[in-house]
């Protein structure tokens, strides 16, 4: 494992035309990652989810906090977007990946889309779930806390926004992809 200090941002690669990743931006529960592989299929285009990459690379998220703490994993995970960005295609980004104005501005160069979910359909996708920041005495109140903290986050780099609540995921996916291969004619104009 490598510490904090040896933890070097990859520079995101400049975007131009079709090289741009389609990033997934939102709150926990939002369905990034479930809709993200379903997107990346429909474009023919590979698929990282960040918090998978910090896992594979070092160790289990909620370990990571408990033993090194947030700030570390947060300089994990910046470090798992900035390759993810770099490699492209459709990227599923850790709902705090946001907090770091690194990351907000590498998300510029990128078709960003932010996936919503309200209260009451949230409270069945975090019930039981692992997740270290909603640990308490109510889950669903943290994650309405921490979700109107992030949400100006989320709409500041967003070029998209969907809500996720209701409706079967293939709906969203034909949303995003049809919005993908508009905006990639658009800019080959």
């Amino acid at each position: 494992m490598t510490s904090p200090s040896d933890v070097q941002p990859a520079a995101a690669a400049p975007a131009r035309g079709d090289e741009k990743a389609v990033v997934l931006v939102g709150p926990m529960g939002a369905g990034k990652t479930s809709i993200g592989r379903k997107l990346a299929k429909a474009l023919a285009a590979t698929f990282r989810d960040t918090d998978a990459i910090v896992v594979r690379e070092h160790g289990p998220i909620p370990e990571l906090f408990r033993t090194r703490g947030e700030q570390t994993f947060r300089e994990l995970e910046r470090h798992a977007v900035a390759e993810a960005l770099a490699a492209g295609g459709v990227v599923s980004l850790g709902g705090g990946a946001v907090l770091d104005p690194r990351t907000r501005e590498d998300l510029r160069a990128h078709r960003v889309v932010f996936l919503t979910v309200a209260l009451p359909a949230v409270r069945g996708r975090i019930a039981g779930a692992n997740r270290p920041l909603l640990e308490g005495a109510d889950p669903v109140a943290e994650w309405r806390r921490i979700f109107d903290e992030r949400r100006p986050l989320y709409e500041e780099v967003a070029g998209l926004e969907i809500d996720t609540s209701t409706g079967p995921i293939s709906g969203v996916v034909a949303r995003i992809a049809d919005w993908v291969r508009q905006s990639a004619e658009e800019g080959s104009r």
